[in-house]
């Protein structure tokens, strides 16, 4: 099994990352490195969480973040990084 991440989910990491700077500097490194670091867990975690839409959702726990993510074949396809804090309606227009 293999992660693929997307140009939406590098942007998402991206914009996550200058977000969490803003708040606190150097804290965007810590938020990319983290998210790259549990992008690593589907590796062996692909498809055991919840399903939403067509995507499977991981819930981050250090951020109010969730990845989307599909799984064809042998490879993850992360599609978007997304705040958990948004209205819902805009998350299903992002996916």
């Amino acid at each position: 099994m293999r992660v693929e991440i997307l140009g939406s989910g590098h942007r998402d990491i991206v914009n996550g990352s200058r977000f969490y700077d803003e708040q606190q500097r150097g804290l965007g490194n810590y938020f990319a490195s983290y998210v790259y670091s549990e992008l690593e867990s589907l590796v062996v975690y692909a498809g055991i969480h919840v399903r939403y839409a067509d995507y499977y959702k991981m819930v981050l726990k250090r951020f109010p973040c969730s990845v989307y993510y599909k799984v064809e074949g042998d490879v993850v396809k992360v599609w978007r990084i997304l705040d958990n804090r948004r209205d819902p309606h805009w998350v299903d227009s992002q996916l």
